[in-house]
């Protein structure tokens, strides 16, 4: 190993098998047990695509049967996985001042039948398409952030009013149509009860134009800075006036706007200029606008806040930059550990993978949480460095050449097999 340098591949090793064990519990079976460690070392593997075939070549399978059980039938409890990795992240991350940042991810798909996909509109394609939805929560703290749980978006009219579909989607009887921030509620309910350290929530638009969201964080206490369009509407004056905020924001002197920044980027710190208005002070709670203008082309951003204690601007300034963090997650997740690599279409195999790749990506969070500071001339080890570290010398597998080549027949006789299918299906038409 390089003098000086902070890798340590015998510790790497030992969090990537507590990772294992803290979930090993969860299934009933030896089987099981082993190929989901040999999954989530597939997921963090240099394996191009993380389909249950490059993972099962991977681990030296002679066909993908094992980790398509994983996914499909084997007993094990993906919501118990769930709260295994959450508490695995708050044990190592855990932070009173921590920030829960709600936000979807849309998973581009073909064809009509994976659970929850419809034609809508999704930031991952910046437009609409044929997709699916998942909503999910992240957890940032000054030491590292992290998602620590999901749920699958089903539409209401294209889902949950076509019981035939649910049902061949392996859909449980008791889930019902939820909202987009009404699946945000489950999640933080969730992390409250099981104690999840944190002070704020954040959100987008779509967050923080719902007022249960918003009534329920006040009911319990939890400070919020929440965005929303520039139409929303506001009190001033002592609560007698409702004002658009996009009409207070042309009224704030130039003096009042002060420059501060939300966080690091890839390019430096987010610097902008940021003015606060006070919409309501009453006993026991605080309530602003805060907006954000970028300084080189103007545009605003803003958003509600609201606090049960007194807080300085930079505060909520700090918990609005939060929100980017669980954006960067979603580009970690995808292009680090395959979050959008899964080729399931039911409930339980979307749930399944989702929740195997977000260990996944729990442990190169904690991997780079644990890094010292390091010179100045360099900067710190990312998330992919890390990964790219971790495949040289920890995860290296030899494949001889017998197992390489037996998959690439199973692969092209598959394919054989499938378009023969095909061109029966279209001659019976």
């Amino acid at each position: 190993m390089a003098a000086c340098h902070s890798v340590d591949p015998a510790g790497w090793r030992v969090i990537l098998d507590e990772a294992v064990a803290r979930v090993a519990g969860r299934f009933v079976r030896a089987e099981p047990r082993r190929t989901a460690g040999q999954f989530v070392e597939g997921l963090l593997s240099g394996v191009e695509r993380k389909t249950c075939w490059s993972l099962a070549e991977r681990a030296g399978h002679a066909d993908p049967q094992a980790m398509q059980r994983l996914l499909r039938t084997a007993v094990w409890d993906v919501d118990a996985v769930r709260d295994d990795v959450r508490s695995w992240l708050v044990e190592r991350l855990g932070h009173p001042d921590a920030v829960l940042a709600a936000d979807e991810t849309g998973f581009l798909k073909k064809g009509v039948c994976s659970v929850g996909v419809q034609r809508q509109y999704t930031g991952t394609a910046g437009r609409v398409e044929n997709s699916q939805v998942g909503v999910f929560l992240a957890y940032v703290t000054p030491h590292g952030r992290a998602l620590i749980d999901r749920r699958l978006y089903l539409p209401e009219a294209t889902w949950c009013q076509r019981p035939e579909r649910l049902a061949a989607a392996s859909v449980p009887e008791q889930v019902e149509f939820a909202t987009k921030p009404a699946l945000a509620r489950q999640m933080i309910t969730a992390a409250i009860e099981a104690a999840v350290p944190f002070r704020w929530v954040t959100g987008d638009e779509v967050y923080g134009a719902d007022p249960g969201l918003r009534g329920d964080l006040e009911h319990r206490g939890i400070g919020y800075v929440l965005a929303v369009g520039c139409d929303r509407r506001v009190h001033v004056n002592d609560g007698r006036t409702l004002v658009r905020v996009d009409d207070l924001a042309e009224r704030i002197p130039a003096a009042d706007w002060q420059q501060h920044s939300c966080g690091p980027g890839a390019k430096g710190h987010r610097d902008y200029l940021w003015a606060w208005i006070t919409t309501a002070t009453r006993p026991g709670e605080h309530r602003w606008l805060l907006i954000r203008r970028n300084r080189a082309t103007g545009v605003l951003a803003f958003y509600l806040c609201w606090s049960p204690r007194r807080v300085p601007l930079h505060t909520l300034v700090t918990v609005a930059g939060s929100r980017w963090s669980i954006e960067e997650l979603f580009q970690a997740g995808k292009g680090q550990v395959g979050l959008d690599h899964y080729q399931v279409r039911g409930w339980t195999g979307w749930h399944r993978f989702i929740t195997l790749a977000m260990l996944a990506l729990a442990v190169l969070t904690i991997l780079a949480a644990q890094q010292p500071d390091t010179d100045p001339e360099i900067i710190t080890l990312t998330v992919a460095e890390i990964r790219r570290l971790l495949n040289a010398l920890v995860l290296t597998a030899a494949l001889p050449p017998e197992h390489i080549l037996h998959w690439s027949i199973w692969r092209r006789t598959s394919q054989a097999r499938a378009r023969r299918s095909h061109y029966q299906r279209r001659q019976a038409k």
